[in-house]
């Protein structure tokens, strides 16, 4: 992607939802990303938004502001006819959509830096930059270890969908940066990382054969025996802690990985994403009748591609065009093949 200034692409994004050209909004976002933004969820988002407050009857000047290493958060003050919000549109290194949000009007106020929770001590532990993996896909991590005590209790924290940072930076939000802290402070070593989706995008886009294993395992199971292999932690009080889909195939990181001393699964999904995805569509269109009739077409298709993914028929040869979001067959073969809750049951 050519770069452009962050505020002429933020509002390129506003007028293309404007004009209701959706499908050009999800060309937009990162490669790895686009998997898990339809343009269907994006059109229903925004219509219903205009079914609530009205037509947009003015725009102002975008505003542009860091939002981690490489992002910048650009916000856009709009007026509806019935009311004020700020669009909030993150972007990566070389200019790649990384999210849109729709924010209250008070949000186009400059945002404050991430501040350590209260309940982080920084006095009590000492972070270090690690390397998890090996190889082309090895991915940058961070460690953060207690100052006093050990052995340590060790923890592993695994990101949700997307090509999400180590610290699963949202804006000014860092919440695995909180829990790491957090957890340090109290005594336990803390390993966090990079997805490699968001390290190594470019590459993972490359690989039709790419997986929801290879999205997690082998990254994983490298933190988990970095945390082993380290002489401050006790190798026999590792957790594996997921959030969202990391929640999700945490239990069979647990499978595949050495002996763990538990799980925690953060809003862990036991529905498939594809699934999920129609559901929250289909969600978004009911807000207002007007948006459900609207979005109807839509919702069909993506229930079409999702019963495809059910289907006996589906192979890996199966049209990207016809599954969901555009996702290759292989990634989907490996996750209709995964019960989350029956690995996490035999784990048990």
């Amino acid at each position: 992607m050519t770069s452009t200034a962050p505020a002429t692409t933020g509002r390129t994004v506003l007028d293309l939802a404007q004009a209701g050209r959706f499908e050009e909004i999800r060309d937009l976002f990162a490669p790895p990303l686009r998997a898990m933004v339809p343009a269907e969820a994006l059109q229903a988002a925004w219509a219903a938004e205009v079914a609530q407050r009205g037509p947009v009857t003015a725009v102002g000047e975008p505003v542009s502001e860091s939002a981690g290493p490489g992002g910048v958060a650009v916000k856009i003050p709009v007026t509806f006819e019935r009311g004020e919000v700020t669009v909030v549109i993150s972007l990566a290194d070389g200019g790649w959509l990384t999210g849109i949000q729709l924010a209250p009007a008070s949000a186009a106020e400059p945002a404050a830096p991430w501040r350590p929770p209260d309940y982080a001590d920084p006095a009590a532990f000492d972070e270090q930059d690690v390397t998890v993996g090996s190889g082309p896909l090895a991915v940058p991590g961070t460690l953060s270890l207690p100052r006093q005590g050990g052995p340590w209790p060790g923890v592993v924290l695994l990101g949700g969908s997307g090509p999400v940072d180590r610290d699963e930076t949202v804006g000014r939000n860092k919440p695995f940066k909180d829990l790491a802290w957090g957890l340090a402070s109290r005594g336990a070593a803390v390993l966090r990382f990079d997805k490699v989706t968001h390290v190594h995008g470019e590459k993972v886009v490359q690989d039709r054969g790419f997986t929801l294993t290879d999205e997690y395992l082998p990254q994983a199971i490298a933190a988990i025996d970095l945390l082993r292999q380290h002489p401050g932690v006790d190798p026999g009080r590792i957790v594996v802690a997921g959030h969202s889909l990391g929640g999700t195939v945490a239990p069979r990181v647990a499978a595949a990985a050495p002996p763990v001393a538990g799980l925690v699964i953060l809003a862990g999904g036991t529905q498939p994403m594809y699934w999920a995805a129609v559901r929250q569509v289909r969600y978004l269109a009911s807000l207002n009748p007007a948006t459900a009739a609207a979005s109807g077409p839509a919702i069909e298709a993506m229930t079409r591609q999702a019963e495809k993914v059910d289907s006996p028929d589906l192979s890996p040869s199966t049209p990207d065009s016809e599954l969901p979001f555009g996702v290759p067959a292989p990634y989907w073969l490996d996750v209709r093949g995964y019960d989350p809750a029956a690995a996490a049951a035999a784990g048990s």
